[in-house]
């Protein structure tokens, strides 16, 4: 009896944690999240597959930007093509930091993108950044950002 007894609270103590753990895990994941750039939040659902468009240019710039309230920053890049000057945003900071691929000013770089009016100007929400050989892969065909959880894919 006393076997089945310890048995039991082993069992029901490992569940237990497994449920707690996950539960820790996912609200952990959306404290430290997206910081607003996920598809779920405003900034997320201006990205539209229906506008995506490729642009070339070398970088005269790179920002740090907040595009909304309540949203952590994200690197933006200002790109100078033939035709126009345009803001690129890459995404969060934390992701962008965290890419072996470095954007500097002066380099070359072709970027694709959904093409948006953001403060009443044109932008770019790169899905895409190709700097020579190497490729910033941000989003999916879809939009979806490389940096949300696989969970939600």
């Amino acid at each position: 009896m006393r076997k089945h007894v310890g048995i039991l609270v082993v069992m029901i103590s490992f569940f237990v944690f497994i449920f707690a753990s996950e539960s820790l895990a996912q609200r952990g994941m959306r404290w430290k999240g997206s910081g607003g750039w996920g598809m779920e939040g405003q900034y997320g659902r201006m990205y539209d597959p229906k506008t995506v468009e490729t642009i070339a240019g070398e970088v005269t710039g790179v920002q740090r930007i907040t595009p909304m309230k309540g949203m952590s920053y994200g690197v933006h890049l200002i790109v100078k093509t033939d035709k126009e000057t345009l803001p690129v945003h890459l995404g969060p900071a934390w992701y962008i930091e965290n890419q072996d691929i470095r954007i500097q000013v002066k380099d070359r770089i072709e970027v694709r993108g959904s093409r948006i009016a953001f403060q009443g100007k044109p932008a770019i929400i790169a899905a895409e950044v190709k700097k020579g050989d190497e490729i910033l892969q941000l989003r999916n065909e879809n939009g979806f950002p490389a940096w949300s959880g696989w969970r939600q894919r």
